[in-house]
Formats: structure tokens, C-alpha cells, sequence
């Protein structure tokens, strides 16, 4: 007790020195306060959002990793092979898919297909080209031996079957929940409903532009043509026109790829009339490689899979692979990386908040280590005279640790209060200028590849053959990097402090009082009491 008595009247007597010591490890503390606070946030925004996470995931053959293995072959790429491996490898059907959705892992399961038609002379895809120019176009890719997609740019298509681009993507949902579109709002209904779930009837769902370019309403017939047979033919009727916010962002696209030519339905109805296509299939031999293909109009299923969170998404490859999956098909989900990709400014700010608080500590705690030596060193008499009277060493040294941890403590305390009332505001003004930093760097990295300008429309400067500005007012290119938008970044944080960062803070207390009072410990214990009454100017 009279150690803890004499410590805190040492402190009112060297009140001007402590109260510099305390200014110090104040600022050490405020700082490691915000840097901590960062940290913590970084990591509060990642497990609250992954526990809110609706993960989902997709099956597709890995065509990379094949083509991996045959460059490193000892007689190069040989592109026979290649056509032959791909034609080997069908695409998985809708029961090995359901198969693997069987996995304890799997939340729910849904599917879509997705098939090219073309149209006819009452109906045509939406385009920006005059007639002649969609007739030149057509006529060019009828010469073309890569007119068709999927059949390997001229190697005569995937096992028999040849896939042709069309001028109109029709896909077919086996539920409303796979119409992911209509669910998120990017897409909505505007005139009539969308189909009946599962319904067999040829009822589809078209885009506002589809129906104006070609004068449709709700009840109207629309017939699509099987791209490798204009003869065989099949009858839609619109029971619905949706708006679709993807659709005018200024690209030039080919018809089949352009948002606003997609035609809705149920898989089921899609389904059926590829079955109808197959039946009447013929086989014919392209003029170009010589290779004989399927007529029949070919779907392609996409398959999701729902995860309640990333570990059970994690776990379903190798759940998968015991269900029999091969290795040559990969599993990947874009909401993983996109979730990782909205972390990238927030994680470059924990990081450089990290080093700045190991710098801050390794600074501030060398500062506290001289300004403890000169305090020893100052009191060296009264060292004296105290083990002159009997206080034994290792209670001096007790005293001189006390001392500063009561200054250390309440600095720190107070560094912790203001730390905390700051540590949002200023985080959230740190991660703004990351988030302009990498929005920045993207607009640089697209500007360097010429699709990064952005005209003043206002000003009279748009020049009419440049690509006009999208919907959101940005001009295309500007926002995309990689695929990657800025506008998706975790862009605030609305709590920083917790239990964790307290505690934590009081073990920084203790870690600096330890090692600005241990060079002062190390003095207490070198002293001999008469060297220092004897030796006293």
C-alpha cells in the first residue's frame, strides 16, 4: 500500500513531466484507436455481410484446364485434337445436375435453358442497322466458316451438334426464382404477367423495344425460325412486355447477344419445342469443313445452386465429387468474387491502418523509453535514499512501473473516448478516398485503352458518332473494369468500436507501460544506494 501511496505522490510532484507522458501515449492511443477501429470494421463488414450472404454457384466444363494440358504436350496444340475432345465432351444433362444438387451442402436448386432462334419476315430482332446493312451482314456470315458459335470456329460443332448464333436468345426457367433478373429489379414487367411457372404453353415474355420495333401487344403471335432450318418453324404468343435497365447501355451488339432481343418463357415450353426441333432433325454436312451436324435447334442448361453461407458453398466441390462430378468441370460463383471485389478499398484501408499501427506503437513507445530514462536518471537521488531506508529494489522498481501505468492508463482511456467518438467519421472519410483512388485507377486503366472519355454533353463537345452516354448518365467503359464496378464497393461503415477494441487497447496500455518502464527497471536495479548518496553533487 505505501508503494501505490508513494507512486501516486511522485506523480502530483512530477505532475509537468507526466502530464508530457500523457500527451503522448493520448496521441499514440487516438491513433491506435482509429487504426484498430478500421481493422475491426474491415472485419465487422465481412462476417456481417457473409452471414446475410445468399450464396450461389454454377457447374460449366473447364475448357481452360484442358487446353492447359494439351499446349504442354511435346507436338504443341494440335487443333484436330482439340475439336475432337470438345465434341467428346457433352454438356452435363438436367439429371447430373439434380444429381449434384442432392448435396447436403445444396440450400435449394433451380435451372434455366437457353436456345438461339431466328425470326421471319413479321418479326425482326431490335438492331441499329439499316435493312441493307442486315442483309450484307447476313449474306457475310453465311461465307463465314466460324458462323456458328459452339462449333469451334470451322471444326464443324460439339459432337454432331452445331449451335448457330440467331437473332433472337430465348431462355427457359423452370421457376419464378431462377428469373433472377425480375427478382433483383433489374428487370420488371410493364404491360400483362409473366408466364405461368412450369406452364406448357408456348406463352412468352418479350422487351418493350422487341414489342415497338415490331408493333406488338399482349395476345399477339410471334414465330421463330430453327437458324439451321428456316422451314421449321414455331409460334410464341406475348402474354407480357417487360423493361429491362441492362438494355441501353450503348454497345453495339449482334442481335442474338443484344439485351433487348431476349425472349422469355417456361422451361418446360422451351423444352418441348426443342424436343419437337430434335424430332424432325436432319443431318446435314457443312460445305466449309466437311463435318456432318444435327439440325435441330440446341439448348444449353444453366444451373444455380443456393448456399445459406460461403462455408457450405466451400464445401459443395467436394460433396460434388463424390456425387460423381468429374474433375474437367469447374465450380465458381460470381456473388463469392463479387463480395470479395466490394471488400478491395476497405481491405487496402486495414491493411495500411495495420502497418500504421505498428509504426505508431514502434515510434511512440522509443519516445516513452527516453523521456522514462531521463526521469530514472533525474530521481536517482531519491532512488538512493529510498533503498537507504530499507525499500528493497524490486519495490522501487514496483513503484516506477505503477507510476507510469496510472499515467498510461488514464491517457489511454481518453484516447480510447475520443478514438471511438472519431473512428467512424474518419474511417469513412479514409475508405471515400480509397474508393475515388480505385475508381480513379479504373478510369485511367480504360482512358489508356481509349473507351475512358467523357465528353461535356452539356457543353456541345459530344460528338454524334462517339457512343452516347448510358441510362445511369455514365458513358460505357467508364465504371467497368475487368467487370469490375466501383459503385459496388463497400462504400461506409457504421460501427467501429467494440468489447475487442477496448481490450485491445488496454493491452497496448499494458505493452507500452511494460516497455517504457522496463529501461527504467533496468536502472533501478543497477543502482547501489551508497554509490548514489556518496557520488550526490
Amino acid at each position: 500500500m505505501y508503494i501505490i501511496k508513494n507512486a501516486f505522490k511522485c506523480i502530483g510532484r512530477s505532475l509537468g513531466r507526466n502530464i508530457l507522458i500523457g500527451i503522448i501515449v493520448f496521441v499514440i492511443a487516438v491513433s491506435a484507436c482509429v487504426g484498430l477501429s478500421i481493422r475491426q470494421a474491415a472485419q465487422n463488414t465481412k462476417e456481417e455481410t457473409l452471414s446475410n450472404m445468399t450464396v450461389t454457384a454454377t457447374i460449366s466444363f473447364d475448357r481452360q484446364a484442358m487446353m492447359g494440358e494439351m499446349k504442354g504436350q511435346e507436338d504443341g496444340f494440335d487443333k484436330e485434337q482439340f475439336a475432337e475432345k470438345i465434341g467428346e465432351t457433352s454438356d452435363l444433362s438436367l439429371s447430373d445436375y439434380k444429381k449434384y444438387a442432392k448435396a447436403e451442402s445444396v440450400k435449394d436448386f433451380y435451372y434455366s435453358m437457353t436456345a438461339s432462334f431466328n425470326g421471319n419476315d413479321d418479326f425482326s430482332p431490335v438492331t441499329t442497322e439499316t435493312e441493307s446493312e442486315t442483309e450484307s451482314s447476313a449474306n457475310s456470315n453465311k461465307n463465314r466458316p466460324n458462323s456458328s458459335f459452339g462449333g469451334m470456329g470451322g471444326f464443324g460443332g460439339l459432337g454432331g451438334k452445331r449451335m448457330s448464333s440467331g437473332d433472337f436468345t430465348v431462355v427457359g426457367y423452370n421457376c419464378d426464382e431462377a428469373m433472377t433478373d425480375f427478382v433483383n429489379g433489374t428487370t420488371a414487367i410493364t404491360k400483362g404477367s409473366v408466364f405461368e411457372e412450369g406452364t406448357k404453353n408456348y406463352d412468352c415474355i418479350i422487351s418493350e423495344e422487341l414489342a415497338a420495333f415490331n408493333d406488338l401487344g399482349i395476345g399477339r403471335a410471334i414465330k421463330l425460325t430453327n437458324p439451321n432450318d428456316e422451314d421449321e418453324e414455331y409460334t410464341l404468343y406475348v402474354v407480357g412486355i417487360y423493361k429491362d435497365s441492362s438494355s441501353n447501355d450503348g454497345f453495339q451488339r449482334m442481335p442474338g447477344s443484344d439485351p433487348a432481343n431476349k425472349i422469355y418463357m417456361s422451361y418446360t415450353a422451351l423444352n418441348s419445342i426443342l424436343t419437337a426441333s430434335e424430332k424432325v432433325s436432319t443431318t446435314v454436312t457443312d460445305e466449309n469443313t466437311g463435318r456432318e451436324y444435327e439440325t435441330a435447334v440446341n439448348g444449353t442448361i444453366s444451373p444455380t445452386y443456393i448456399f445459406s453461407d460461403v462455408e457450405s458453398y466451400n464445401n459443395f466441390e467436394a460433396q460434388a465429387r463424390e456425387l460423381g462430378l468429374e474433375d474437367n468441370y469447374t465450380i465458381s460463383s460470381q456473388d463469392v468474387a463479387a463480395f470479395e471485389n466490394s471488400l478491395v478499398p476497405l481491405n487496402t484501408l486495414s491493411t495500411m491502418a495495420g502497418w500504421f499501427l505498428i509504426v505508431i506503437l514502434v515510434i511512440g513507445a522509443i519516445i516513452l523509453i527516453v523521456i522514462n530514462v531521463f526521469n530514472v536518471r533525474e530521481r536517482k537521488y531519491e532512488i538512493g535514499v529510498l533503498m537507504a531506508i530499507g525499500m528493497k529494489k524490486i519495490n522501487v522498481a514496483k513503484q516506477f512501473l505503477i507510476e507510469a501505468f496510472a499515467v498510461t492508463l488514464v491517457a489511454v482511456l481518453l484516447g480510447v473516448i475520443v478514438g471511438g467518438v472519431s473512428a467512424v467519421p474518419v474511417t469513412n472519410a479514409l475508405l471515400e478516398n480509397q474508393i475515388e483512388s480505385a475508381q480513379s485507377e479504373s478510369v485511367k486503366v480504360e482512358q489508356n485503352f481509349g473507351r475512358g472519355e467523357r465528353p461535356n454533353v452539356d457543353s456541345g463537345s459530344f460528338d454524334g458518332n462517339m457512343t452516347p452516354p448510358n441510362d445511369r448518365g455514365n458513358f460505357p467503359g467508364v465504371e467497368n473494369i475487368l467487370g469490375q464496378k466501383a459503385a459496388n464497393y463497400v462504400s461506409e461503415i457504421n460501427s467501429a468500436m467494440n468489447l475487442t477494441v477496448v481490450l485491445q487497447m488496454l493491452g497496448i496500455a499494458v505493452l507500452l507501460t511494460l516497455v517504457a518502464g522496463a529501461v527504467g527497471v533496468l536502472f533501478v536495479m543497477r543502482y547501489e544506494p551508497l554509490k548514489i548518496l556518496a557520488n550526490r553533487d
